[in-house]
């Protein structure tokens, strides 16, 4: 009889997501408790990919109802997304402006491996920040329409932060984030977002359209997970940092080099520091070493944090520390007379709501 996986570790949850040889290891109960896993981390499509090269008496019955739903979805999702920016490609051509995609849609676009089975919630997309309100007109012209319109939210969002309110389309229900920058105007950071867009380069999988550069790309990983104050999806992020390290470090034995250099030309260093400390010490990611940056406290919140949140692999404290990095996200987003209003008035209206209630 197989033994049950008991520590379940990133790095365990990790090798398991990747490897069917580790995979083939597990009993039912294992199986049962990396499904939750996965499913509450939103890496479910990744863990059925790998599933699919099992040999077919290593799968439980009972999973397999859950791995051939996983496998739908991912392909139905992967088809929507790459459907959504045609769409978008298509709009952005009337003004003239090549599609650059961020994030997930970035990482199926240029092919990555990492990115097959990878679930996407929507589409970013990253546009100069002087042909802003042409790209919101052609978007509105096209079905997406805007959210968020309360005019408090419109204010904190064109004013303050790095994007437009989310745009969800009429009929599709898709929704595309609409970035003219990686961090907000009042950002202790300030990435040049020109030199992002001129740096891009042609997406491998997608006519057309444009991806950040490898460096960058992995750059705005670290950035936004490290700059989240919201984690949930936040295993999945370290592992598409974890992919990026390996694919290209794979790709080009001078790649650790050029992201230093190029860390260092848009202030990233910090980011890019917790990204290399955090995969090498919860994945085993080779990489370059770092030492982990800002405090320690700092250090063992993420530790405590970057894992599935669930109540099966929840530490003492993990609570505490997604709340307190969620309190420092907001402290690198904004000023302390701004972050003050902006948390003030939050307060206020939910106290309304609650009221009325």
């Amino acid at each position: 009889m197989k033994a049950p996986t008991t520590a379940w570790s990133p790095a365990t949850l990790a090798g398991l997501l990747a490897d069917p040889a580790q995979l083939a290891t597990l009993d039912e109960r294992g199986w049962d408790t990396l499904i939750r896993l996965a499913r509450r981390a939103n890496v479910l499509g990744k863990l059925a990919i790998t599933a699919q090269d099992l040999p077919a008496d290593a799968l439980p019955a009972a999973c397999r109802p859950h791995i051939r739903a996983a496998l739908a979805l991912s392909a139905r999702q992967a088809r929507a997304v790459g459907w959504e920016i045609e769409c978008l490609r298509d709009a952005l051509d009337e003004l003239g402006l090549p599609l650059v995609l961020l994030k997930g849609a970035a990482y199926l676009a240029a092919g990555l491996p990492f990115a097959r089975g990878r679930f996407f919630s929507d589409v970013d997309i990253l546009v100069p920040r002087q042909r802003i309100a042409e790209v919101e007109g052609v978007l509105l012209k096209h079905g997406w329409a805007g959210t968020h319109h309360d005019a408090y939210d419109q204010r904190y969002y064109r004013q303050w932060m790095h994007e437009l309110p989310p745009m969800r389309h009429l009929r599709r229900g898709t929704v595309v984030d609409v970035h003219h920058r990686i961090l907000p105007l009042t950002a202790r950071f300030d990435p040049d977002p020109v030199s992002m867009l001129e740096q891009a380069i042609p997406a491998t999988h997608c006519e057309g359209v444009r991806v950040l550069a490898p460096a960058d790309m992995l750059l705005h990983s670290a950035t936004h997970l490290f700059h989240e104050g919201e984690l949930p999806n936040g295993f999945r992020d370290l592992l598409d940092l974890d992919g990026l390290f390996r694919h290209f470090g794979a790709q080009d034995t001078d790649f650790e080099q050029t992201l230093d250099r190029r860390a260092r030309q848009l202030h990233l260093a910090t980011p890019l520091a917790f990204a290399r400390h955090q995969c090498a010490r919860l994945l085993g990611t080779p990489v370059c070493p770092a030492n982990p940056p800002g405090s320690s406290l700092t250090d063992a919140l993420y530790t405590r944090a970057l894992h599935p949140h669930h109540p099966l692999i929840d530490r003492p404290g993990s609570g505490l520390a997604r709340w307190l990095l969620y309190v420092r996200a907001h402290w690198l987003r904004m000023p302390p007379h701004l972050l003050a209003w902006h948390l003030g008035h939050k307060a206020l209206c939910r106290n309304a709501t609650r009221e009325q209630l």
